[in-house]
């Protein structure tokens, strides 16, 4: 039975792993599978594997093409696992860690921290970052996969103001937490946020500053996906978000804090799932060289 309607899915790219990775993140939780792949044929990445799945009943995607772009921690993945709705949430947290660490890397240990009684922030061995918390079951309720964004260098101090920003340009959207730096936690700033959350399109994101020095920042291995109906709908969400014109690109854009986003028909993914080779080879051809995505033309290319 299908989940209810994300907007906002994930986009995950891959050198050459994304069959790989899809199923092993498939293979970590319950209500987690792998929807569709499709082979897209003769782009500037050659062969590329596009792979729909979904984990704990949260849709990602996944690209194989190529060894452009790097995961980094600038965007991770809560874990949130709620012992009021788990007994053995505890248990399953422990698991789920042993599983992604194995091959990766720990960013924070797994231990007990003033702000849960188990957190840890690890890489896995795809790069890819997950923070997994036992969820305190008096709190408020979250998703069990929450987006993080964090922002450093450059845009360290603006998380606040990018989630004022979100927060106006998308439906359904709402202020969460807000856990701000007090004083004395230098180099980050007083009043900075060291945690909160928001939703937007009715999906929970996170989004934290920090101050430390930090040797990466946001980029397109991570994007975020925003499903379209219409061409209106591509226009308005084209024209808010993008705000650098040289990273506007088959349907990829950048907004002014350097988060990638992609603006795509939901018709585009139906014709990709359902069509024959001839009309996906013509469908990628035709959005190719594309910027901003014109649906007509994609529709005429599908069907002629």
């Amino acid at each position: 039975m299908p989940g209810p309607r994300h907007r906002i899915t994930p986009h995950l790219w891959f050198d050459k792993e994304a069959r790989e990775a899809a199923a092993f993140y498939c293979s970590l939780f319950p209500d987690s599978t792998i929807t569709s792949i499709t082979t897209l044929h003769d782009t500037p990445s050659g062969d590329c594997d596009v792979v729909s799945f979904r984990l704990a009943g949260h849709p990602f995607m996944a690209i194989s093409a190529g060894p452009l772009f790097t995961f980094n921690p600038s965007v991770s993945f809560f874990l949130n696992f709620d012992p009021a709705s788990d007994r053995d949430a505890r248990r399953n947290l422990d698991i789920v860690w042993q599983k992604l660490s194995q091959g990766g890397k720990v960013l924070m240990p797994l231990d007990k921290y003033p702000f849960s009684e188990r957190y840890g922030w690890v890489q896995d061995r795809f790069g890819l970052s997950w923070q997994l918390i036992l969820s305190d079951p008096a709190g408020e309720k979250r998703p069990f996969i929450v987006p993080s964004l964090l922002f450093v260098n450059s845009v360290c101090g603006k998380a606040e103001e990018a989630i004022t920003f979100y927060l106006s340009v998308f439906r359904d959207s709402n202020q969460g937490i807000v856990a701000r730096y007090p004083k004395g936690m230098e180099p980050d700033k007083e009043g900075t946020i060291m945690y909160a959350d928001f939703m937007i399109e009715n999906q929970w994101f996170a989004a934290m500053d920090s101050a430390h020095k930090h040797n990466f920042a946001f980029n397109e291995a991570i994007s975020l996906m925003i499903s379209c109906e219409t061409q209106t709908e591509i226009d308005y969400y084209w024209d808010k978000l993008s705000a650098v014109p040289e990273a506007e690109q088959c349907g990829w854009l950048k907004d002014k804090y350097g988060l990638s986003w992609q603006v795509t028909p939901t018709e585009m993914e139906e014709m990709m799932r359902s069509g024959t080779n001839e009309q996906i080879a013509r469908l990628t051809q035709a959005f190719l060289p594309m910027k901003k995505f014109d649906l007509a033309e994609l529709r005429k290319a599908y069907e002629r």
